[in-house]
């Protein structure tokens, strides 16, 4: 498992924990912003940006529009900034949250994509109180792995209408990627799948040769001066708002709130998953820091509650941005809070010059992003590791291309619950051990052979639970030949409801072919589930139950000589 959700800071009082003072800025937080003000000013620089091309991009491949994408980097960047519980965290739209919306506006339009946003929001903040962040650390790493590389390929795959130049509609990204295809062969226009695969090419290339340089900008900056000064007939992005538009609700009907709930729902669980994972990269990058889950929860919840009523779509902590922010130096708040406001410096004073970008241009730096996206070291490792985390990691990873984000990351878990209790089943063991080293010494040898032709323990290890307890039923009641079985379940690990009762009716076919049963070494935490079910409360009555196993065995040598097995006092 990988711990996505590590929790940070001094502990809370139960009733205070989600108070007002849990989502107002702690003052640690304000006093950090000003402690290194220089390296995290010129990280948010940095990061704004890697960030004003990815805003555009996603606001475009998500339906709403450059207007939409730069909205909510600005907003959700400041709120998430201060509100959000991992102090490098950069927040904004994000390619994952760009696949979920898509169908969410062709079934909808963007006023539904606005209330979904608002109402993930209020279930964001909603998981807060309940403290759902801290559970998010048990999501396998096969599962986040295939996730991303889905991810990656469901972004590439949505870039293909506007790199190809054409217009293409599907009810899944494979099928739009195909249309896409097919309307360009059909009418082929070279000028923006050049572009966009020159802006990739140099985003990629450059990348890898001068990491420091922002090549996604340099190569939309250029491919604009190519759109100004060639008569190539590219599409742009066109006409933005100098500036944010005044908060509003007009776009929210009550009638539909019902049925864009279970949509709302996926957002937020896309939500949390990718910030938490966004957050513990920044964890991984940086030294002594360690995010709050339930507090970054509260960030995105405000964050999303917010942007829509400014335009702005779903948003999420953004792993490459705040990989960059860390990296650039940051330290503080202060870096992700002021990338937000150079992103609002740019929708303010140079929104004509952002009307002038060629869309071709952002799908190259999509493309590229979902590149980079893949790290093909990390999925060669996680498929070698075991055959469970490869099939968990490629059945992810396909169904998120294939049928939906939410619905991968619930057969994804799916997956690998029951693998996994497949695996720890497998550790259950039945095992036949001999008597010598619980008789008392002294013992005559043939009173050891007598004992031993009569009575036969067994070591019950490992769980003993539904996944595990058919083994039980199977093996134990074959026993033949014996007058008494002693099961010792000292070293019973775990115990539930089935793995009980299938004691009980092991315990009971045996007795049936006439076997007494003792049973020794109950851990204290063992009792109830047998308790609760009547599985030991018999044998308790009849005293055949032991705190150890050497009493169990002088019970049964009583027994064995009361029967006139063993010579003795009857």
């Amino acid at each position: 498992m990988v711990a996505i959700g590590r929790g940070g800071g001094r502990p809370t009082a139960p009733g205070a924990r989600f108070g007002m003072r849990r989502l107002l800025p702690a003052a640690e937080d304000l006093r950090a912003m000003g402690r290194s003000p220089r390296r995290d000013l010129t990280a948010g620089l940095t990061v704004a940006v890697v960030a004003l091309p990815l805003a555009l991009g996603f606001g475009v491949s998500s339906g709403l529009g450059a207007a939409a994408g730069l909205a909510t980097a600005v907003v959700a960047g400041v709120l998430a900034a201060l509100f959000g519980g991992s102090a490098t965290q950069v927040s904004g739209p994000t390619g994952a949250m760009t696949v979920v919306i898509v169908p969410i506006v062709a079934v909808h339009g963007p006023s539904g994509v606005l209330t979904v946003g608002l109402m993930a929001g209020l279930i964001l903040l909603a998981m807060a109180v309940l403290g759902v962040g801290r559970l998010m650390r048990y999501v396998p790493a096969s599962v986040v792995e295939g996730f991303t590389f889905g991810i990656a390929c469901v972004i590439a795959l949505q870039q293909f209408p506007l790199a190809l130049g054409v217009h293409a509609d599907g009810e899944r990204v494979l099928a739009v990627a195909g249309n896409a295809v097919a309307a360009f062969v059909a009418t082929p226009h070279w000028p923006e799948i050049g572009v966009a695969a020159a802006v990739a090419a140099l985003a990629l290339v450059g990348a890898r040769l001068r990491p420091g340089v922002p090549f996604s900008l340099v190569g939309v900056v250029l491919a604009t001066v190519v759109a100004l000064v060639a008569p190539l007939d590219l599409r742009l992005i066109g006409a933005l708002p100098a500036g944010l538009p005044a908060p509003s609700l007009a776009f929210l009907d009550p009638s539909t709130l019902g049925a864009l709930l279970p949509a709302a729902a996926a957002v937020a669980a896309l939500a949390a998953l990718e910030s938490l994972l966004s957050a513990q990269v920044a964890d991984g990058l940086s030294v002594g820091d360690r995010h709050d889950p339930d507090r970054e929860l509260v960030g995105q919840g405000l964050a999303n509650l917010v942007a829509p009523l400014f335009g702005g779509v779903p948003a999420t902590g953004a792993i490459a941005r705040t990989a960059v922010n860390v990296r650039a130096g940051a330290t503080s708040r202060l870096a992700a809070l002021s990338h937000a406001v150079l992103l609002a410096g740019v929708v303010y004073l140079a929104a004509w010059t952002v009307a002038l970008v060629p869309v071709a241009a952002l799908a190259g730096v999509l493309l590229a992003t979902a590149v980079r996206m893949v790290d093909v070291r990390s999925l060669w490792s996680m498929a070698r590791a075991t055959r469970a985390d490869a099939a968990v990691l490629v059945l992810t990873a396909v169904a998120t291309v294939a049928v939906d984000l939410i619905w991968a990351i619930g057969i994804g878990l799916l997956t690998a619950g029951v693998l996994a209790l497949r695996a720890v089943a497998r550790q259950a063991r039945l095992e036949q051990v001999g008597l010598a080293d619980d008789l008392p010494p002294g013992d005559a040898e043939r009173e050891h052979a007598l004992l031993a032709q009569h009575i036969v323990a067994f070591r019950l290890d490992g769980p003993l639970f539904f996944a595990a307890a058919h083994r039980f039923l199977v093996e134990l009641p074959g026993i033949v030949d014996v007058a008494v079985v002693i099961l010792r379940l000292s070293h019973v690990t775990t115990v539930d409801a089935s793995g009980a009762l299938a004691l009980r009716d092991a315990i009971a076919a045996l007795e049936r072919r006439g076997v007494v049963v003792y049973v020794s070494g109950v851990r204290d935490g063992h009792h109830r589930p047998f308790d609760a079910l009547d599985v030991l409360t018999r044998l308790r009555a009849e005293g055949r139950v032991f705190g150890t196993t050497p009493q169990a065995i002088a019970a049964a040598r009583q027994r064995l000589q009361a029967d006139g097995v063993l010579a003795g006092p009857a």
